[in-house]
């Protein structure tokens, strides 16, 4: 019985969402108290699972998620993205432009959210692609690859971030699994793949593509640019592997633990943004602020997401049906990595949104998985991986792509979709891969 209100509830999520198009958050919080009552839960002990499982997500992940925001929009004000790009390409040359563009995508996506990085990005890809004389979606696809990557696997993109601090794992150790694993997945699905969609032609609309917002001296140094952009993975990249070399309990030992908090880590990539590409190139502080201060309502709306989800998580652990479907799901014989990517897969398809799907499979295999001393950074990218599957036409991804692009939805599904589908299946084989070899 358990089983079925859970599923109906699900259910009933998908349908608020996708037909009836309610907020995401205010459909968690209706199902979370429906699925509550239903599960015998009173008003009172529903009402402080909800405050409970809200204050617990967001503790720690509104701090990285916040500077996390403001980094990403420093480093697109300030006009960094474009500058790594360009640099990039001057770099590799005219004959490894995509090579250049994927690489551009992968260092501008870990800081930024996927939709920034890619209303940045898209320009300039148009500008390349025109003046190189090769197909936009040709060129364009090993970028947008890398973007997609970054946003379901790596911190601190919210899911990945929110899956952290569900799943209790290490976020320096996910990032640095993350990145191996990103890797060869991105070199198939975006250059690889790209390399079949010669025929695709596409002139994307004028309103979108502006050749002269490329051509701008305005902006900042390339290495500068570069580090600041990469500082978070820099730091906790090298605190991780030091902290293997240096005794416990020593001064230094301590002071890389300091360095390797996620949120020390944000904050100190922050403040590098606010100096290296604010304050060096004369940007008054009330500007910069202004600039912070509107990253943060960029990222509101997706705040409410992951806290409704960590609501319903809530709900369902205080009820004991999490427990209870774990116990059943160890009947299924099958590892938690799979069944996570599985559940995911499965939510992010009828849903649409990579976050929803992300949290809201985390709420059901989390029991399931610690049961099974499932290693829980090898977790997060599983799940991680799981709600990049298949996007379509519930999906924002598939339409930004469709729109800038001035494809048919035919087409989208034939590029976009395809793109999505083997990301998160090579996702899924990686981790498998990498779980064995750890």
């Amino acid at each position: 019985m358990p089983i079925l209100i859970v599923t109906a509830g699900i259910i009933l999520l998908i349908v608020l969402i996708t037909v009836f198009k309610i907020d995401a958050f205010i459909s968690f919080i209706v199902v979370g108290l429906v699925t509550g009552l239903l599960l015998g839960m009173s008003v009172k002990d529903l009402s402080n699972s909800i405050q409970t499982g809200i204050g617990s997500t967001l503790g720690f992940l509104a701090i990285i998620l916040t500077f996390g925001a403001m980094l990403g929009k420093m480093v697109a004000v300030s006009g960094a993205a474009r500058k790594i790009s360009l640099g990039l390409m001057s770099v590799f040359g005219e004959n490894k432009i995509r090579l250049a563009l994927m690489i551009s995508g992968f260092i501008v996506g870990i800081p930024m959210f996927f939709s920034v990085g890619f209303i940045i990005l898209v320009p300039l890809i148009f500008t390349i692609a025109a003046t190189a004389r090769i197909p936009m979606v040709y060129a364009a696809l090993p970028m947008i690859a890398s973007l997609s990557v970054t946003h379901g696997l790596l911190p601190p993109h919210p899911a990945p971030v929110a899956l952290v601090g569900v799943f209790g794992a290490n976020m320096g150790k996910t990032l640095l699994y993350g990145i191996i694993i990103a890797i060869p997945i991105i070199l198939i699905a975006g250059l690889l793949f790209s390399s079949t969609l010669k025929k695709y032609t596409s002139t994307p609309l004028k309103i979108f593509y502006d050749p002269e917002q490329e051509q701008s001296n305005d902006m900042p140094g390339f290495t500068p640019s570069i580090l600041v952009a990469l500082s978070p993975v820099i730091l906790l990249g090298l605190a991780a592997i030091l902290q293997n070399f240096i005794s416990e309990g020593s001064f230094f030992f301590e002071t890389i633990s300091f360095i390797n908090d996620p949120m020390v880590v944000m904050l100190l990539a922050v403040v590098a943004a606010v100096y290296f590409l604010g304050v060096r190139r004369g940007l008054k502080i009330p500007e910069i602020m202004n600039h912070l201060g509107n990253s943060v309502k960029d990222i509101a709306l997706i705040m409410l997401v992951i806290a409704g989800a960590g609501a319903l998580k809530q709900i369902m652990s205080d009820s004991g049906v999490s427990d209870y479907i774990a116990a059943n799901l160890q009947e299924l014989q099958m590892s938690a990595l799979v069944l996570g990517w599985l559940i995911a897969a499965l939510i992010r398809i009828a849903v649409g949104s990579a976050t929803v799907a992300a949290m809201t499979s985390a709420g059901i295999i989390a029991p399931f998985a610690l049961q099974q001393g499932v290693d829980p950074n090898m977790l997060v990218l599983s799940v991680g991986a799981g709600s990049l599957i298949l996007g379509h036409v519930n999906d924002t991804g598939f339409w930004l792509f469709k729109e800038y692009f001035n494809l048919s939805v035919k087409d989208t599904f034939k590029t976009w979709s395809v793109m999505e589908t083997i990301i998160s299946v090579l996702g899924l084989g990686g981790v498998l891969i990498l779980n064995t070899l750890i």
